[in-house]
């Protein structure tokens, strides 16, 4: 791994948007340097994506040994460890933290890090304090690309309390270890979106006592409401204590644990758990960064201003990621800031005409069980953009395949504009709705139509043909078809 005081591109973060776009740099021949002041490879393969989604599939193995869905199989109560299913999920985290991040410092040329906290102090220069003193560095361009963090809510007495946010699943060798290492008898969730609902889901089946408040009166705001409601009632199913329309008053120390006190339909409530988790979003990591010195303009809710081609307020200063906020439809998404962090650092070295950045195709996916996953337009949506559509919400009782192995929960909603006949959205849930998004993701990248998802020829049985049935039922009833949807 090499060190250069004036790299081409000097980057502060070191997530999947920083490492994007100094591979890419590397490939255009220019030299990079990093700055981390945390576990090098940001949040999602440190605190977020990787060891979430590691610890939701175990979690949906225990309680699949207990509820199977098969008549002629027994039940089994399978013993879960915490503490070794954490062992696992940080070996598994340092394992691709080396392969992914660590080991590319050192084979791939060009590249460096810096570890410490970074500070502009001016549009070129840049301090980093760590463990042996303060490195000043110039860059020739910059790179902003530092993410998000969780918001923490003006709560009365969350102070006084000890609390969890996202960062839960940080692992044993993290420093800023806010990590839970115990699991939890009882734990109140404050907050009704997807790391809200990943959580509960996933501490549910491994035996804690759930209770979720969200002020909303659906779940996951923006998602189509079916769906939505859909959900909210399989988590209750399984035993997550779901309240909306709460509006929280305050907390307190409670014996070992925490009060929680809110208010829902005019009634005073309070709640006691022994943890607290606050998942109520997250915000550009943009505090302490110096960026006022450097004139980077930010937006009045902390990210970043940027152009189309993620430029800055300062010419050769760019910034991508979390870190920009909803700009330009930005999703705060591993994959979405990957792709930017690699635009940017090409508008930045190549000497070509800067392009501009694309959000208009994002497939998302909640990793709830079943997932709930969606690409394109809402209903809603489409009409506040006026475009006239049409709708239709199929269960997924319908598709062969879910029938075939016992997982017929769920549904699949398309939305179509009534003139062109073109797919403007989809959304999902339903088992492998994660993978299954991807083929609509394909279709709104390319303008399909609903022809375009009714002629497909689908594998059968599949869950994709979920969409090519969805498609169907806007012309028929697709209760009147034989198999493979014709």
């Amino acid at each position: 791994m090499m060190t250069v005081s004036e790299p081409d591109l000097l980057i502060l973060g070191s997530g999947s948007t920083a490492f994007a776009a100094a591979l890419h740099a590397a490939d255009l021949g220019k030299t990079v340097l990093l700055t981390e002041v945390r576990a090098v490879g940001g949040t999602c393969a440190n605190r977020g994506c990787l060891p979430s989604k590691n610890l939701i599939e175990a979690a949906r193995l225990v309680y699949e040994a207990a509820h199977p869905r098969y008549p002629g199989l027994t039940p089994v109560q399978m013993p879960a460890s915490w503490a070794e299913l954490l062992e696992q999920k940080d070996a598994l985290v340092q394992a691709y933290r080396w392969e992914r991040y660590e080991r590319l410092l050192r084979e791939v040329g060009g590249l460096g890090l810096v570890q410490g906290r970074a500070q502009l102090l001016s549009p070129h220069e840049v301090a980093v304090t760590g463990p042996g003193g303060t490195e000043h560095l110039r860059g020739r361009q910059l790179l902003i690309a530092t993410g998000s963090r969780p918001v923490v809510p003006a709560l009365p007495g969350l102070e006084q309390v000890p609390f969890l946010t996202s960062d839960l699943l940080s692992g044993a060798d993290d420093p800023w270890q806010t990590s839970l290492r115990q699991q939890p008898r009882s734990l109140v969730i404050l907050g009704g979106g997807a790391i809200a609902l990943e959580l509960g889901q996933l501490f549910v089946r491994l035996g804690t006592q759930v209770t979720l408040l969200t002020r909303g009166e659906q779940l996951l705001p923006g998602v189509e409401p079916e769906l939505a409601q859909a959900l909210a009632e399989l988590l209750r199913a399984e035993g997550v204590q779901l309240l909306t329309q709460v509006q929280v008053q305050g907390v307190a120390p409670a014996g070992r644990g925490v009060a929680v006190t809110f208010q829902q339909g005019g009634q005073l409530e309070t709640l006691e758990a022994e943890q607290l988790l606050v998942a109520t979003g997250r915000r550009p990591n943009t505090e302490g960064l110096g960026l006022e010195r450097a004139g980077v303009a930010l937006k009045a809710d902390g990210a970043v201003w940027v152009d189309r081609t993620l430029r800055t307020s300062v010419p050769h200063i760019w910034a991508a990621g979390d870190v920009i906020g909803r700009a330009w439809g930005n999703q705060f998404a591993t994959p979405v800031g990957a792709a930017d962090g690699r635009l940017a650092a090409h508008n930045a070295l190549s000497g070509e005409p800067p392009r501009a950045v694309d959000h208009r195709v994002i497939p998302r996916c909640i990793f709830t069980d079943p997932p709930l996953a969606m690409v394109g337009l809402t209903d809603a949506q489409a009409q506040e953009e006026g475009l006239a559509c049409a709708c239709r919400v199929l269960p997924l009782s319908l598709v062969p395949r879910a029938g075939a192995i016992h997982r017929t929960q769920g549904l699949v909603k398309m939305v179509v504009e009534r003139a062109s006949r073109r797919v403007l959205g989809v959304s999902l849930l339903g088992e492998s709705a994660g993978e299954v998004i991807h083929e609509a993701a394909m279709a709104l990248r390319f303008g399909a139509t609903l022809e375009d998802f009714t002629e497909l020829i689908h594998v059968y049985p599949a869950m994709a043909e979920a969409l090519k049935l969805v498609a169907l039922s806007f012309t028929r009833d697709v209760r009147l078809l034989s198999c493979c949807a014709s």
